[in-house]
Formats: C-alpha cells, structure tokens, sequence
C-alpha cells in the first residue's frame, strides 16, 4: 500500500508540505505531520497517538512549532494503516481538509485565570468551520489561524488569520495587519470568511502564495478583503449581527495544571505514557514544542526527564531535527546543543539549525546558530554575530 493514500495536490502548486496521508520520506524514514487544532489532545486520542508511533514509526512523538505531532521513521507503505487508525481515533475527520486545520490556542485559557475568555469553544467552532467550507482546501498546508484569550501569547506568532479576545468579550479578527471587531458567537464565521478571501486572492496573484505575508498586499487592500464582514456604523460589527446582544465574557474554569517542557520537542514512550497517566482528561500541546498537563504530576514527569522547572535551560533551546534525520543536516545539531545546554542565553530563545533554511525556528527575536558544511557553526545573537 501506498505511503500517501490520497493524491498530491495539482503539479505547480509548489505546497510540499507533509500531512498525515501525504508523507514526507526523510533519511529515518518517511514522516507524518498530524494536525492538532489548538494542540487539544483527549486521553483516548493521545494513547492512539502513541501505539501508532510504536507500531509503525520510531515510537516517540515529535512536538512541532503548531502545538502538531509529527511520527518519525515510518516504515514504507504503512499510509493505510496510518489514516485507519488516525481515523478511529478521530484525529482525521476530513481527508480534504487535513494539511489545513493549523490551529494554535493560548495553551492556558480557562485554566490560570488569564485571558479575558476561555477560547474553547472559538477551537471547536473554528475546526468545524474550516472542515465545513469547500474553500478552505485551497490553503497550502503553513497557513496558520490563531485563537488568543487576550494574553497575546499565540498572537505574537504572526499568524495568517488571528481571533484576540477583548475585554468585553468580543473578538477582533485579524487577516495580516487588516483588523475587524465582531461578536464573540461570530468570531468564527468571520475568521473562516477573510481566509476564503484569501484563497480568492491568492489564487489571483498567481505564483506561491501560502501565506498572507506573501500577497504582498498593503493594509488598505486586506482591509478591503474584510470589508464586508464590517459594517462602521455599527462600530466594526457585521451587518447581519445588528440588534444582537453583546455576549459577556466567558467565565474562567480555573484548575490545577502542570507546564512541562519537552527538550528538543521529542517524547519517548515512557514520557508520552506518564503524561496520559498524570492528566486530567486531555493534553494539551504548545506551539513551544511543549505540553500543558490539567492535573498532572510534577515529581513523576520529573522522573521521566520531561521539565517543570520553569527556569531550566531546556525551556529556552530546540533545534531541527539535523543528521541523521534529515540529509541537508550539516550536523547532529540536538547533541551539539545538548552539550551546551548550561551556554543558553539568559532571555532569549536558541535555535539550532542544520542548514541554512532554519525549517522551525522561533518567531520575533532569538539566538541563531546554524551549522556550516565545514562542520563548524555561526551564532548570530540579535544586534551581535559570532564566528
């Protein structure tokens, strides 16, 4: 059986990107990305998640900068299996759909007592919506929506489209730097909405447009694409949402939770079952190759290697994958980094790269160090380079 069970996408569209029917093949063998929306994992979901790891890749799990999964050294023709059990677990509700569901959610909503709204039901409105549209299949497979309770966390991941929380419980929907306000019960339609502008639009320009940075289009213009989901009148609310009552703010769920690092973004076996076995119901995975644990138990992931220490090290370095995994690789980045683990910048993030393409790296500022075929590395820390 084939590796990919569904076909690529029409010659010329350039989205190479993997998904979880269309696999990538890698030196370790052939990689699946699963998409995770706002990183919302159910028990059930994450023990699927983890057995087909076992089964039919390298048995760990590879935490992406989405708060997505990727399996690693798949065998060769195990896509059917694959999409089988994805699908029993309901990790693949749309084939059509599944490259395009890159949804990132303040991992903390409802649960610190941050934020000015639990963003909950936003993420499941928003899934089904994308899963609903026949538009929406038009998006390559890095275009990214973002759903902030208010905090600015997963706002400042320049995302394509940005649902942000207000204090009086509306949403300002944003398409690139193009902002409008909206009711909280019509964020969703709105976000759906300006992305469907953006395939028209894209599709217009003709060339690789995967992203909204890449329209090349001004402000004015993706105001333009959101004007008729506004109405001024109605300060910045939709036409059809006059007369409606302006919901309130939801109310905070706050519980106990444990934030956990994951060094280099990578679970064994053992750690991805002890975070099932500590969890309050779900996991829910960070677009800082993290994990946000409701329950959980810091003296037992402790004890497995994962981090609670808020001020360790590992909290502020990842890297690509690098040799062997990937033939670009210059180096084994993750060892190099691992054996300078205590060199880590104070504040800043270190990112570690392969090569010069930095697939992965932090967005806003961080430390750069990239592998040169002469087996050495060049660091560039903002305003500062070193050799």
């Amino acid at each position: 059986m084939s590796p990919s069970p569904i076909p690529n996408p029409p010659v010329g569209s350039g989205d190479a990107c993997p998904g979880a029917l269309r696999l990538h093949s890698a030196d370790d063998g052939f990689l699946a990305r699963v998409r995770i929306p706002g990183g919302v994992l159910d028990v059930a979901q994450a023990r699927a998640l983890g057995e087909a790891a076992e089964r039919l890749g390298d048995g760990r799990l590879h935490l992406t900068s989405r708060g997505n999964v990727q399996l690693r050294g798949l065998r060769e023709g195990c896509g059917g299996e694959l999409a089988e059990r994805l699908g029993a677990a309901g990790l693949l509700p749309s084939a059509a759909h599944e490259r395009v569901r890159n949804v990132v959610a303040s991992p903390l909503s409802g649960l610190d007592g941050g934020g000015f709204v639990d963003v909950r039901e936003w993420l499941t409105g928003l899934d089904a919506a994308i899963r609903a549209s026949s538009v929406t299949p038009g998006l390559s497979g890095r275009f990214l929506f973002a759903l902030d309770d208010g905090r600015g966390d997963v706002a400042a991941l320049a995302p394509d489209v940005l649902v942000r929380a207000t204090p009086s419980g509306d949403a300002d929907v944003s398409l690139g730097e193009a902002v409008v306000r909206v009711p909280f019960d019509r964020a969703v339609e709105v976000a759906v909405a300006a992305a469907e502008s953006f395939v028209a639009a894209a599709r217009e320009a003709g060339g690789r447009v995967w992203r909204v940075t890449e329209l090349g289009a001004s402000r004015a213009e993706l105001e333009d694409l959101l004007s008729g989901h506004a109405d001024p009148a109605l300060g910045n609310l939709p036409p059809w949402a006059a007369g409606w009552a302006r919901r309130p703010p939801v109310q905070r769920n706050e519980g106990s939770y444990v934030q956990v690092g994951v060094p280099f973004g990578v679970l064994r076996s053992d750690q991805w079952a002890a975070l099932l076995r500590t969890a309050d119901g779900e996991l829910r995975l960070t677009p800082w190759r993290g994990v946000v644990v409701p329950g959980g138990d810091r003296e037992e992931l402790d004890r497995v290697g994962l981090v609670t220490d808020p001020a360790s090290p590992w909290n502020r370095v990842a890297a690509c994958i690098g040799h062997p995994g990937c033939a670009k690789s210059h180096a084994d980045v993750r060892r190099d980094a691992a054996a300078r683990i205590d060199d880590a910048h104070p504040t800043l993030p270190t990112y570690w790269s392969g090569c010069e393409r930095r697939c992965g790296h932090p967005v806003g500022p961080y430390v750069d160090v990239v592998a040169r075929p002469d087996g050495g590395y060049t660091t560039t820390v903002p305003h500062h380079t070193e050799s």
